[in-house]
């Protein structure tokens, strides 16, 4: 293959890996308030159908896909707010893609850890959902991009959210 060829074979490739059967493509949108280069993209199109147990119809609700695409977090409270006194809290939805093969360590607890930090700092959080991807309210002390890496059931995956100040 000439030097044309592979130049042109590689953006094809990747944009191939980045389509998804079965569902329409729903343009994400930058997290409001998100700072440049924070990787957090809400979209508030369908629920891929693994994550859509328990709703009904036509599933619209702003949501995170993990880098992997192996956890998507669907936001209740959107946006995800620090020092929220009314309204809406920060409930997320962890669901988790049904793994494809068993656990790589059947002994690994099912909570998910999972472990924040404020983008430009050294501020961390780890917070836990007991029994797993599940639904939670998670707060985080300060507002800004949190890069969250996440770990449930010998599986990981990370993705970033945006606090906004209440």
């Amino acid at each position: 293959m000439g030097s044309w060829g592979r130049l042109l074979l590689g953006p094809v490739v990747l944009l191939a890996g980045c389509t998804t059967a079965g569902r329409p493509a729903t343009p994400a949108t930058p997290a409001a308030g998100a700072p440049t280069g924070c990787a957090a993209r809400v979209e508030a199109g369908r629920l891929p159908e693994w994550a859509d147990a328990g709703f009904s119809g036509d599933t619209r609700m702003p949501h995170v896909f993990g880098a992997k695409g192996e956890i998507v977090a669907v936001l209740f409270g959107q946006p995800l707010a620090v020092g929220r006194t009314a309204g809406p809290s920060n409930k997320i939805l962890w669901v988790a893609r049904p793994a494809a093969t068993p656990s790589p360590d059947p002994s690994a607890p099912a909570t998910l850890v999972i472990t924040a930090s404020l983008d430009g700092t050294t501020t961390r959080a780890t917070r836990e959902v007991a029994g797993g991807p599940g639904p939670s309210i998670i707060d985080l002390p300060r507002a800004g991009c949190w890069h969250l890496e996440l770990r449930w059931s010998g599986r990981t995956d990370t993705m970033d959210l945006v606090y906004v100040a209440a």
